[in-house]
């Protein structure tokens, strides 16, 4: 039993070292970092690698599907405040921070949008984040001219802080504070030009921003 079980566990630790190191490497360097960087950073055999990701793809899709994950995990906290301007705060703040602490992910991003055009599961989110809104409309708390794509480019311009590296991470919440002020109700708020853009096109946006990778 032990020697059966032990070869299953080893391989769980290596694979979950493999996807922390590479998160790690791919922000530092680049979603086209070499792999044997990646091999030697987790302490392992290239062939380790390409057992647990037979390709870079495969590495990148898995990256981008636990991050999905992790907005599920989101949900609830949002859905379950107390009133909808706490939901549009925790949106905001955990979101935000968890895409300036992953600075990996817009590329991560962009090449599952290539490899998959069809794989759209950030869709799934739009019902939940136009309820959040339209409860904190409801309270009189967000502005009436807001919406869920609003609060999403919020977020990746938010997140997009992380491009300067762990030296800024004590201060993003900066901005943050500065754009919940600009999205609370009142009276002589400038109102928004024009109506805002449909989910749908925000997402496909949002997976093909940045500069495009040279062919591979």
């Amino acid at each position: 039993m032990t020697s059966s079980v032990s070869p299953r566990r080893d391989a769980r630790r290596n694979h979950e070292r493999l996807l922390v190191e590479a998160k790690q490497l791919f922000a530092e360097r680049g979603i086209d970092a070499p792999l044997d960087e990646l091999a030697a950073r987790a302490g392992v055999g290239a062939g380790t690698v390409y057992r647990h990701f037979p390709n870079r793809d495969a590495l990148v899709r898995e990256i981008y599907d636990a991050a999905v994950a992790d907005l599920h995990d989101f949900a609830p906290q949002f859905l379950g405040a107390e009133t909808g301007w706490q939901a549009i705060e925790l949106w905001l703040e955990l979101v935000s921070g968890w895409l300036v602490a992953a600075p990996y992910l817009p590329a991560v991003m962009r090449r599952v949008a290539e490899l998959d055009p069809n794989h759209r599961p950030g869709t799934e989110f739009a019902p939940m984040m136009d309820a959040v809104v339209d409860r904190a409309k409801a309270e009189r708390a967000l502005r009436a001219d807001v919406t869920a794509v609003d609060l999403s480019v919020m977020v990746d311009m938010l997140g997009s802080l992380g491009q300067y590296g762990g030296a800024y991470q004590p201060f993003w919440r900066r901005q943050l504070t500065v754009m919940l002020d600009g999205l609370r109700a009142r009276p002589d708020v400038t109102p928004l030009p024009g109506d805002g853009q449909a989910f749908d096109e925000f997402h496909d946006m949002s997976h093909a921003k940045g500069p495009k990778p040279a062919p591979r």
